[in-house]
This record gives structure tokens, sequence and C-alpha cells, in this order.
């Protein structure tokens, strides 16, 4: 490693004149050029090609650089050392160690034993000590020197390559910092390059996913991810081109799983990464950094359901109350329970021993629980039916039609209902410990399923149902 910035040449560290003279020309600022002379083998002076290309490589290192030669005098001193200590190289190469200059004399001798034990010890070493700068200052630094060997082998020198401790500890931060996330964080974290791609996958990033680190790296993400990928590449992209976004974004995705596909609600912040190396930002990729918050979401969702539910059950009770006629009372109340719980709503009453299509929503298109045109017609529902089951069971009875099936609407037609019906929820209509008949909430292909939480909705209204049919039939019987 020899490269001199005051002389511009190359030599092994050690200079082949007494440091006492400054090279022969009385200045302390010049490294002497040691290695063959002129004429010596026929080889003459080194290569000045050769000579600037090394002294361009030390004066281009991030790390601050010195040497010293066996007697122990600067023999090199590159740009980053200049930096950092504010002694140039001309200033800095020639001098007998630090002392005086670059250390307090009261420690100098401890430093050059400290630097100089290295030449005859085998690997590096690493030391920490304080330094002076021009103006004064002091800094401490953090060493790695190792010893030198010339052509002989034996021991010629020591080069010594030092940096501020503040901006290595800030680097072992950083290096610290990287290795927990990667291991030890408790949200996701996952690198994704300009091809979105992942290439780096934290262990709590690779249990979300559902798959092993090295089955995730380099694998397009839709591969795991069955529905919602376009909107998560889509917030990679917009990344990758304008920046992060100024607050984390709640992604709905769903899984494919050794078990099956699960639907997962991961809340995402994004970074964009480029290069520190270059001029103009070169994007490397992108960090994800995510936490599943799936319980949470879904319980907040089933807060605000619940809160609706309720406040609909509020404003249903307050116009029935207003209704002169109980059966226009009941399906006033029909009205309000359709809102955000189902498509359609049928009303089967027991008339005659049989259930008798009372009141419902139209067959073709959304509109308000009415009665039946004409009058009361027989369901003809067949054996097994859901309702008759309902009846059977005097409880709640959900179904659902084939997913896939060829005709879908064969499932609903079969069944006496609208063509669109896809899902279904039957509930008994009792009052006074009577059967009074059945309600039947119908949902669309695509609407989810009726979950458990909608049947103690569902039977809270057909309760109130079943109230005012009862009242309609007594004031009937008065009547």
């Amino acid at each position: 490693m020899g490269a001199s910035r005051s002389s511009g040449t190359t030599d092994e560290i050690g200079p082949d004149e007494d440091p006492a003279d400054g090279g022969g020309d009385g200045s302390p600022g010049r490294s002497a050029v040691p290695g063959p002379r002129a004429g010596e083998d026929g080889l003459g002076e080194p290569s000045a090609a050769g000579s600037e290309l090394l002294a361009a490589l030390l004066d281009g290192m991030d790390a601050a650089l010195c040497a010293f030669d066996a007697a122990g005098t600067v023999t090199h001193w590159n740009r980053e050392a200049e930096r950092v200590l504010g002694w140039s190289a001309e200033e800095a190469v020639g001098r007998s160690g630090f002392a005086g200059w670059a250390v307090r004399r009261a420690d100098a001798e401890e430093v050059r034993a400290r630097l100089m034990s290295v030449m005859d010890a085998p690997g590096r070493r690493v030391h920490e000590f304080a330094l002076l700068r021009k103006d004064g200052g002091r800094v401490l630094v953090r060493t790695q020197s190792a010893g030198v060997r010339g052509a002989d082998g034996k021991p010629a020198g020591v080069y010594c390559a030092f940096s501020e401790v503040h901006a290595r500890i800030d680097l072992e931060r950083s290096i610290a910092l990287s290795e927990a996330l990667m291991e030890d964080a408790s949200w996701g974290v996952v690198l994704v390059d300009v091809d979105l791609r992942p290439t780096v996958v934290n262990t709590y990033a690779s249990r979300a996913l559902g798959g092993s680190r090295s089955r995730l790296l380099g694998r397009p993400l839709g591969e795991v991810v069955v529905q919602g990928v376009e909107e998560l590449e889509a917030a990679l992209q917009h990344v990758l081109a304008e920046g992060a976004p100024a607050a984390p974004a709640e992604l709905w995705v769903t899984l494919r799983t050794a078990e099956g596909e699960r639907r997962r609600c991961w809340r995402s912040g994004f970074l964009r990464l480029a290069s520190p190396l270059t001029e103009e930002p070169v994007p490397l990729g992108v960090g994800w950094l995510f936490r599943d918050v799936t319980a949470a979401k879904l319980a907040e969702q089933e807060a605000d359901r619940l809160r609706f539910r309720t406040s609909q059950l509020h404003r249903a009770a307050r116009t029935a109350s207003e209704c002169e006629d109980p059966m226009e009372a009941a399906t006033s109340l029909l009205d309000f329970a359709l809102a955000g719980f189902a498509d359609h709503v049928l009303v089967d009453l027991f008339a005659g021993g049989r259930l008798v299509r009372t009141a419902a929503t139209p067959l073709d298109a959304p509109g308000p629980c009415l009665p039946v045109s004409g009058g009361a017609m027989p369901a003809r529902y067949g054996p097994g039916h859901p309702a008759l089951q309902a009846v059977e069971r005097t409880g709640t009875v959900r179904t659902s039609g084939a997913a896939g099936a060829d005709d879908p609407a064969a499932w609903a037609v079969e069944r006496r209902w609208p063509r669109d019906a896809a899902h279904a929820l039957c509930a008994v209509l009792r009052s006074r410990g009577r059967t009074l008949g059945v309600l039947t909430f119908l949902r669309a292909a695509n609407r989810a399923a009726f979950e458990r939480t909608d049947t103690a909705y569902a039977e809270t209204v057909a309760a109130r149902v079943a109230g005012a049919v009862d009242l309609a039939r007594a004031t009937a019987g008065e009547r």
C-alpha cells in the first residue's frame, strides 16, 4: 500500500533515506521513494502511471489512512486523514510519529508504543485514543493497525486506518439495527428489489407470508398473495417512482397457505432505498415494513357493525311505534333491518297448517318489504327446505349455494327464492310460545355468507316482527 500524495510516488512503507534530512531537500513534507535506483537493476524509475493510480486509490478511500516506516516516521497520509484531523499530507508526511502535533506530548509515547507494537505481531489490532486536530480540538478515533513486511520478509513498518469513534458507533448502530430488524423485530420487514421480488425477509414476515425465507426470496409476490397482490405491487411501484407515502397504508390480502386461503390485513409502511455511493439517487428497491392487524380490524369492523345495527333497531322501533297497522309495523321493521344486512327478505306465516307467503321484497330489484299483491300465496316448499327445517328445530338455519356450480340460479329457483340468492338465513317467528311462521333473509353471490354474529341479529329482528304479527292477528280476531 504505498502512495504519498505529496510526492505522487509508489513505494514500500519506509523511506529510503534518513527522515531527519527530509528526503534530501530539507522538506519534512516529502516521502522518500525506496526501491531500486536507476541503473541498479536496469529497470529505472517506477511507472508514473502506476504511482498516480495508487495515489488516487488511497485518496479515494472512505477511511482515514496513514503509514509509518520501521522507525515510526509518517510515510503516507490520505485525504480522509486530512479531513478528520485537518493536517495536510505535506504537513504530516516525514514527521516522526504523532508527538507534538497530532497527539499531546504526555500521550505520545503510549500511542507510539501501541501503534508500533503490531509491527512484529500477526493480524490486526484495534485501539482507541484521542488525537489532536490542527485547530487544537481533540477527536476520539478508533484505529485498526497492522504490520507491513518488506520484500525480505522483515518488518518494514505499520499501516493504520482510523475513523472518528462517533462515526464508527453510528455505523455499528446501523448494522445492529439492520440485524435486529432481520431477526428479532416484532413486525415484518421485507426488502424488495426493483423487479418487486423479495431479497431479504425477516422471521416475522416469513411467518406472516406463510413460507420459509428460502422459498420466498427472489419469487414473485403473486405466488403467495392470491388476492390483493395488485394493490401491494402498485404501492411498491409508487414508492420506487415517487418516494415513501406520508402515512401507513392498510392492505387486505388473501394468502395461499398449506392450510388453505387466509384473509389478512397488514398495516404497511414503505421506504425507498437508494444507494448512498452515487451522486444521483439510484433506487435499489423498497423497504416494506408491516404488521398483521387482522384481529384488531375485525374487532373494529364488528364494533362498527354492532353500532349500526343497534341504531337501525332503535330507528325501526320508533317508526313501528307510529304505525297504526301492526303488519305495517312489521314490514317497517324489516326495511330498517335489511340495510347493510341482506338483499331480500321473505315473510312466510302459518295459515291452515301450511306456510303462506305474506310479505316480501321485490324478486328482481331492491325495494321495500311489502305485503304480497293479490293476497297471500302458499309457499310450496319441498321436503327438507331450510324454512321447514327452521320450523322443525324451532331455531335458525343458515345455508349457502354450492360455490362454482354450473348454474348458481338453479339452487335458488329450486328453493322458491329469487334467482340471485346465494346465501340464506331462516329465523323462526315465535310469540307467546307459538310458532307463527318463518323469516328468510337472502344475500346475493357477491356478498359473504351469513355468520354466527348475523344469527343473533336476525333472531332479534324476528322476535320483534313476531310480536307485531301476533298483535296483528289478535286485533284482527277482535275485529
